[in-house]
């Protein structure tokens, strides 16, 4: 390994990263024009393309397109928003900031995603939207989701922020939901430092979103600058400084220009995986429905019953021998931002025993063939 942070040690992740972003990035400096312009449209069109959708909306951030998504789909101050409780603070922070209140729905045993069967239950004469989140890059079942939202009259909202790259029934995640949103974090299957996106295959929606990103002016600052002085926009609504840099754009097309490679590096890490740990006595591999082919952004392993060790146990014998691994996904039930609303964790048992039971090892493009072995030989040793 390279004389850096993660020298003598296997990292959780690491972002693929080189020499092309860096020119991507030194040519937009150049150029004179770094913050949003012709590099994000350009950046839009690939990630557009890629996908099979009509309209992609860059943005600073995922909470921020979610956020955008909610305000577009009519969410208002006062409303409900179903989710599931086993996710990331930044869902719940979006849907804060929309004015809304989450209403946690415990998540599927197998899938780790929100249950379908149990939305209907937690619908309420103010809920407006179902929050969907493909954790862990696995797809959820859109179809039923959008079944249940139909029924009830409500807009679906697939965050596929950890999923950037999976197929649900054949299909990119994206084509479906009328509203999707990814996140290009450093930990996700593309980055561009921070950033996020909108995807929708709806002209009206897009337009209103491209608005609201860039303080709610009538006219993008590409339109303007390309005028030369000769447009002015209007404001017909307040809107939100969202706007991507066109720095992170230049980024994220050399990124794109390696996605195939990423995907399926990913996935054959993850067979690799499947392969040598589904032997191994008190570790059970990821479930994968059949009409999900995951992104594999994350690869979550869950002790079984009959376990000799706890994961706080593995996760410190996996310390010792210089491998970083990490806990799994939280309820977010239990963080003291909710302490007021008196959650129990009987009403979310699924969430609260795989948080018990769940923990991450690394996967990343760039992981070696030795410290994949390494990782593999090290997890037989201690279950043993």
């Amino acid at each position: 390994m390279t004389n850096n942070l993660f020298e003598n040690q296997v990292p959780f992740m690491k972002p693929l990263l080189g020499e092309e972003e860096w020119y991507a990035m030194k040519d937009v400096i150049l150029s004179g024009w770094v913050s949003q312009g012709p590099k994000v449209q350009e950046f839009e069109q690939v990630l557009a393309n890629f996908l099979g959708v009509k309209h992609v909306i860059a943005m600073n951030a995922c909470t921020s397109a979610m956020h955008i998504g909610m305000k577009i789909a009519g969410v208002k101050y006062g409303d409900d928003v179903i989710a599931a409780n086993f996710t990331c603070m930044a869902n719940v922070n979006a849907i804060k900031m929309a004015g809304a209140n989450p209403i946690f729905v415990d998540v599927d045993p197998k899938t780790y995603n929100i249950d379908p069967s149990k939305i209907e239950a937690a619908i309420t004469p103010k809920t407006k939207l179902v929050l969907n989140i493909d954790q862990i890059g696995l797809p959820n079942d859109i179809d039923e989701l959008q079944r249940i939202c139909d029924k009830h009259n409500l807009i679906l909202l697939d965050d596929a922020a950890t999923a950037f790259g999976a197929k649900y029934k054949g299909e990119f995640l994206g084509k479906k939901a009328l509203l999707t949103t990814f996140s290009f974090h450093p930990r996700k299957m593309i980055t561009t430092g921070e950033g996020g996106a909108l995807v929708t295959n709806d002209d009206k929606i897009a337009e209103n979103a491209r608005i609201l990103r860039a303080t709610g002016a009538s006219v993008s600052d590409l339109e303007r600058h390309k005028a030369k002085g000769m447009i002015l926009q209007k404001y017909y609504d307040s809107g939100y400084n969202y706007r991507m840099t066109d720095m992170q754009a230049a980024m994220g097309i050399a990124q794109m220009d390696r996605i195939d490679y990423i995907i399926s590096e990913r996935a054959r890490q993850a067979r690799y995986y499947n392969e040598k740990l589904s032997t191994i006595p008190g570790i059970q591999i990821p479930f994968v429905p059949e009409y999900a082919t995951p992104a594999w952004s994350s690869y979550c392993l869950k002790l079984t019953d009959d376990a000799k060790l706890t994961v706080e146990e593995i996760i410190a014998k996996m310390t010792e021998n210089n491998i970083s691994v990490r806990y799994g996904i939280q309820p977010l039930h239990q963080e003291p931002f909710f302490d007021a609303m008196n959650f129990k964790d009987d009403d979310f048992p699924v969430s609260c025993h795989l948080a018990k039971n769940t923990f991450f090892i690394p996967i990343f493009p760039g992981l070696t063939e030795k410290e994949q072995n390494y990782v593999v030989e090290t997890l037989q040793k201690i279950m043993k």
